[in-house]
């Protein structure tokens, strides 16, 4: 079998044996790490500022759909509902005086937001209501009314 190799033609009979302190790959991959640790460290949390983490139930009656927004105001988020859509927005605000104060740990994230949801067909926009109240958003949509109509029996006939 010319220019086919196994994989323990390719592994060396006798590595030589390096201590992790003497071995310079070990010692660069300790640096980077560290390197990499303090840049995450310092970069805020992206994900928990911009999305929010809904709750969906559905009842005979609406579908309910909550989210926490501590920190925030009624005035600091908008509820849209259009083609099926419910969208909330908002914009969480963290003052910072970073000129004046050392800071040790900077944990707060702060942005805009925006969350969107596909419903059914069956929603009253007209009657739907979003209530906020310490740090919750809830918006209940509700249901139109159910239609059932009788089958109908449509006649076949021959062309």
């Amino acid at each position: 079998m010319e220019g086919y190799m196994t994989w323990r033609m390719m592994v060396p009979l006798a590595t030589r044996s390096l201590s992790p302190a003497s071995d310079p790959f070990v010692s660069l991959q300790r640096q980077m790490n560290r390197v990499f640790d303090g840049m995450l460290n310092d970069m805020p949390d992206v994900a928990s500022a911009t999305s929010l983490r809904l709750d969906v139930k559905e009842d005979e009656k609406a579908y309910h759909v909550t989210t926490d927004l501590p920190g925030l105001s009624e005035k600091d988020v908008e509820v849209t509902f259009n083609d099926g859509v419910l969208t909330i927005r908002g914009e969480k605000k963290v003052e910072r005086d970073e000129k004046k104060d050392t800071w040790h740990i900077i944990e707060r994230s702060s942005g805009s937001f925006s969350r969107q949801l596909s419903l059914p067909a069956n929603v009253d926009a007209e009657k739907i209501d979003a209530k906020f109240e310490k740090g919750v958003l809830t918006v209940s949509l509700p249901k139109l009314p159910d239609e059932k109509t009788a089958a109908k029996k449509i006649e076949v006939k021959s062309a």
